[in-house]
């Protein structure tokens, strides 16, 4: 079977100008590292670092989620693995999604919730980078998905966005 190919500039057009084309096309024409191109998965905080160091620096410093797989450790050994399946979607990055976390041994870089929990998936932005092809500012809206009002008060949440995690 003959793929279509294209370069690596198009398909960044097409992702970042929302194309029908590409949605219509099937995913078969793409090569794997093309399908990368049009899905950003996740790399991992420490490819951040060599771009926006201060900010990575900060993040590890004094963010906690920067930490946060710590918390699983300590309380694995009480919980069913349903439960620790829930944890694993806001104490790792990208759990559930493609790409994402798996387990400690098939994705350690993306053991913790990491910059892209908030950014977005990098791989296409660690490749172009291009301010639209990561999530720049996010909104305190996306802290909400595991910040929910009891864990707020629980855990005394400040989000990064206003506690200077950045």
């Amino acid at each position: 079977m003959i793929g279509i190919r294209f370069s690596k500039a198009y398909v960044t057009l097409l992702l970042l100008f929302g194309s029908f084309i590409v949605l219509a096309m099937s995913p078969s024409a793409f090569s794997v590292e093309e399908k990368s191109l049009l899905q950003p998965t996740y790399v991992g905080s420490l490819q951040c670092k060599p771009c926006h160091t201060t900010e990575y620096e900060n993040f590890v410093r004094y963010a906690k989620k920067s930490r946060s797989y710590r918390s699983i450790e300590r309380l694995e050994k009480g919980l069913s693995s349903n439960d620790l399946e829930k944890c694993y979607a806001c104490h790792t990055t990208g759990y559930g999604t493609p790409g994402g976390f798996v387990s400690v041994e098939k994705t350690p870089h993306l053991r913790n919730a990491g910059c892209e929990v908030c950014h977005g998936p990098g791989s296409v932005h660690v490749e172009d980078k291009l301010r639209v092809s990561i999530t720049r500012l996010p909104t305190l809206q996306l802290c909400y998905t595991c910040h929910t009002s009891e864990r707020i008060r629980a855990f005394r949440f400040t989000p990064l966005i206003h506690g200077g995690g950045h």
